[in-house]
């Protein structure tokens, strides 16, 4: 059934679940409310795309699946990335949350563990022609050395806490974007590398999704 307004549907993400969780860069709103989310979800839930709802995006036993829609929202405003920056993606899920950041960034080095989205996702960003991220398939669970250091970075499935790894990857002055705890009191933290030794954190609302890593291998992104 093809007959839904997604441009409608998308304005009413933006005012009913984006701005009321305190999201009013306009960089980012421009961002949200021109990419078309329904492209970048499985078939059978395109008419969903823009709903408040966890969205699988992998049949896999340990499944993936997009992250809300405001949260997202939270993850691009907080981050503040700026168009000189260089972001780095662990999880690339379907390539939404990267095509938002490619839009906003100089360039999105962005990490997949799951073949199958590793796929849909280069699949998904050539669609719309978006040239300036580059997609890895592999573990990046512990660590990734593509680059030695970028301007920001966004762990887009929770970890128990931060990974000293990432945070030695920020430049002076970047800045990274990781759910940490334990469910169901997991917290949305920002982290600022200040100096060469040093990084402020700052706690920035409660949420819990799933581990970027099972207990047992590099599954369970949540996007």
């Amino acid at each position: 059934m093809e007959s839904m307004d997604f441009e409608q549907a998308r304005f009413n993400m933006v005012e009913q679940q984006v701005r009321p969780w305190n999201v009013y860069d306009p960089r980012v709103l421009e961002v949200i409310s021109r990419i078309p989310r329904e492209d970048f979800v499985p078939d059978e839930y395109r008419n969903l795309a823009y709903a408040d709802i966890c969205i699988p995006l992998s049949n896999e036993t340990y499944g993936s699946s997009m992250l809300h829609p405001n949260i997202e929202g939270r993850i691009l405003q907080n981050l503040n990335v700026d168009e000189d920056d260089v972001v780095l993606e662990i999880g690339t899920g379907s390539g939404y949350l990267t095509a938002c950041l490619a839009a906003l960034a100089r360039h999105v080095d962005s990490v997949e563990s799951n073949a199958e989205l590793f796929e849909q996702a280069q699949k998904n960003l050539a669609a719309h022609d978006i040239d300036n991220v580059s997609i890895s398939n592999g573990d990046a669970c512990k660590d990734w050395n593509q680059k030695q250091f970028y301007d920001a970075i966004v762990i887009t499935g929770s970890m128990p806490e931060i990974p000293e790894a990432y945070k030695k990857k920020l430049n002076v002055g970047g800045r990274l974007f990781v759910i940490a705890g334990e469910a169901p009191a997991m917290t949305a933290q920002l982290l600022t590398r200040t100096g060469k030794n040093e990084w402020s954190t700052e706690n920035l609302f409660e949420t819990s999704v799933s581990r970027l890593c099972s207990s047992q291998d590099a599954r369970g992104f949540e996007f």
